[in-house]
């Protein structure tokens, strides 16, 4: 079969990218339902989601994506071919409304085919807490802040966009079935395998009208979701109040931020504590045991946000917020062989685990900034004890903070 079109057939490069474009559709559109409405059982549970049902919701959206973007990139290269090739005209060019409507179909599938993946990327790209798109696919994409705004808009999108793509697809497979069996004509065969020709007619239609006839379908589409209220900003949590500071220490914290880490299906997920206080008791000379002073850091548990995740991190299978509303860690501070040491006891869920917590500090005056970091294996406090796969959620979890400390005067 030869690799190039002409003006009577599909060469075996286009049928190629037909077929396995298709086949790919057929598997994907069906997927993200199915995900979806896993998800959506998920999100509705009362009390800690099923981690199994959690992990096949996780693979088969992994899965979609991973194939979306995959089908984006042929969908460009298809349309290149298309542009360096001849395109096998009409088989019935010379009705000019079925004519205009199958080119209005084409011009729909080949926007669609790139819109519908690329609004899906865009949105997980701009979402914190995910299934991941797997190899060589990145997680991220040039430009795309992490953002809840346009993580919102781009699922909207994503959503509308690929009813344009299935209602196309529709068409196009009744339009190939009509010219197959009433019309008897060879606009079927020419693209199954084979040499198989059809001459079109004299008269075909133009570019211009079904182009625009496309861009009037999504144009209507788009304002009809946005008519019904489907791009709809999120709202703005009510703010949580931040303590920072704790009375009784000799250092007041100005300003800080307190994450975690974890790894889900291999990709790393950052959230921060919004409610957090530290009273910090510091002398930059130590005493005869090397102790600097100590540190009391109370934590609001409901205050995590972790994207996608933060349901499932504050459900009572990890987190218990509803159980256990604080977290502490109560520490002395060292001096140590490598820097600054913060070593105490962590406690979450009433689970208290030694902890130690290396940090950095610079003093300037009666300024100061510290930043440290460390890891805590869930399974201590009892979290996540029924996940035992770390290809699903790593046992770690990386902890980490920043401040900026002001000396109380006279202290």
């Amino acid at each position: 079969m030869p690799r190039h079109n002409t003006d009577a057939r599909y060469g075996s490069i286009a049928k190629t990218f037909h077929w396995l474009t298709a086949l790919l559709i057929l598997v994907i559109i069906p997927l993200g339902i199915v995900a979806e409405n896993m998800a959506y059982a998920i999100n509705a549970a009362e009390g800690a989601p099923d981690q199994a049902l959690i992990n096949r919701t996780t693979l088969l959206f992994s899965i979609h994506k991973t194939l979306g973007v995959t089908v984006f990139f042929i969908a460009l290269a298809r349309i290149i071919w298309a542009i360096v090739q001849p395109h096998p005209g009409l088989l019935n060019g010379d009705n000019r409304l079925e004519a205009f409507a199958a080119s209005t179909v084409h011009w729909l599938l080949y926007g669609s085919l790139v819109m519908v993946p690329l609004s899906g990327w865009v949105y997980h790209a701009a979402t914190i807490g995910y299934a991941p798109i797997w190899w060589p696919f990145g997680q991220a994409l040039p430009f795309v802040p992490k953002d809840a705004a346009l993580s919102e808009l781009t699922s909207t999108l994503h959503y509308v966009l690929q009813w344009v793509l299935i209602g196309a697809i529709s068409l196009h497979l009744a339009g190939a079935l009509k010219h197959h069996l009433l019309d008897g004509d060879a606009t079927l065969r020419r693209m199954l395998p084979g040499d198989v020709e059809g001459q079109p007619t004299t008269e075909q239609p133009g570019h211009f009208a079904p182009v625009l006839g496309a861009v009037t379908v999504w144009a209507g589409v788009l304002a009809g979701a946005a008519l019904l209220g489907w791009f709809t900003l999120p709202e703005a949590a009510e703010p949580v109040p931040t303590t920072l500071s704790a009375e009784g220490g000799n250092w007041q914290v100005q300003h800080g931020t307190l994450q975690i880490t974890v790894i889900q299906m291999g990709a790393d997920i950052t959230g921060q504590f919004a409610d957090w206080s530290a009273l910090i008791q510091y002398a930059e000379m130590a005493d005869e045991t090397g102790k600097h002073g100590e540190v009391v850091v109370e934590i609001n548990t409901a205050s995590l946000t972790l994207g996608g995740m933060t349901n499932q991190a504050t459900s009572a299978a990890y987190l218990n917020i509803a159980a256990h509303p604080i977290a502490s860690f109560k520490a002395d501070i060292l001096s140590t062989d490598n820097g600054l040491m913060a070593k105490g006891d962590l406690v979450i869920r009433e689970e208290s685990v030694p902890f130690e917590l290396p940090f950095e500090l610079a003093i300037e005056g009666n300024m100061a900034e510290a930043a440290g970091k460390a890891e805590v294996d869930r399974r201590a406090f009892k979290m996540g004890l029924d996940v035992t796969d770390e290809g699903s959620l790593g046992f770690g979890v990386g902890i980490s903070f920043a401040l900026a400390a002001q000396k109380i005067t006279g202290n």
